[in-house]
């Protein structure tokens, strides 16, 4: 973990990339001595004759960096990458919790995937198991449950199957997809 001279951590920023080069963007940054996360997620792909199980990166064309914008030309001239997201001509920081909610589902026992981006909903959190205190957006989808957690930043969310009776009530939307668990 990078720190920066006051001992704090370096926050997080995201690098816009060229869509299939984030694993090895990710490769460069780190050889680079960069910390870099890259979520991935497990999909199988079906062609008329086999089906692969592929490792997909769970938000196509970002990849994580924690600090280093001190070398910003070093970063930028990684073939691939294009720009450091930002907004007003600087670098957005990733909230350090966002980071950890999407390391959390990734490093957990379930499947986890891309979702439409979700900015309202009924707020809910997770009592036990492997992803015990993770907060999300409760969606339902046919007979299950999901949740979803949000970058806002990037405007791209993911999602993870749970059992509604793991889940607490953090707030209500009237009309929204959790009113009741």
């Amino acid at each position: 973990m990078k720190a920066q001279r006051d001992g704090t951590l370096s926050p997080w920023h995201a690098l816009y990339t060229r869509h299939q080069h984030e694993k090895s963007i990710a490769t460069m940054l780190v050889h680079k001595g960069h910390e870099v996360f890259l979520p991935l997620y497990n999909a199988t792909h079906r062609w008329q004759d086999r089906a692969k199980q592929l490792c997909l990166p769970l938000f196509p064309c970002y990849v994580f960096i924690r600090g280093g914008l001190e070398r910003q030309l070093q970063i930028l001239s990684t073939p691939g990458v294009f720009a450091v997201v930002g907004s007003v001509g600087h670098p957005a920081v990733i909230p350090d919790a966002q980071i950890e909610s999407v390391r959390q589902i990734v490093d957990g026992c379930v499947r986890v995937e891309p979702h439409p981006y979700l900015s309202r909903g009924s707020r809910v959190r997770i009592k036990s198991g492997t992803l015990g205190g993770l907060e999300g957006i409760l969606v339902r989808k046919k007979n299950s449950a999901r949740l979803v957690i949000s970058l806002e930043m990037l405007g791209r969310s993911a999602a993870v199957e749970v059992a509604v009776s793991c889940l607490e009530l953090l707030d209500r939307v009237p009309g929204g997809t959790g009113d009741a668990l």
